[in-house]
């Protein structure tokens, strides 16, 4: 493994040292183990702008009038 160093808010820091005590392990597996579920998670999805190729700017108009 490789040693990094992290900054975090007091307030995120606290909860991570809570969290660590509460479960009995370190803070640095407790990391680990969010970094590794972020990274693996897919991407986002759209919000759905530009996904629709039959609205154009004159019937989202009318649809807001609505």
């Amino acid at each position: 493994m490789e040693k990094t160093t992290l900054y975090l808010p007091k307030s995120l820091k606290r909860l991570l040292e809570l969290k660590a005590r509460r479960e009995g392990r370190s803070q640095a597996e407790l990391v680990r183990e969010a970094l590794e579920r972020y990274l693996a998670s897919p991407p986002p999805k759209s919000l759905g702008i530009g996904e629709d190729t039959e609205v154009t700017g004159r019937t989202a108009e009318a649809w807001e009038k609505d």
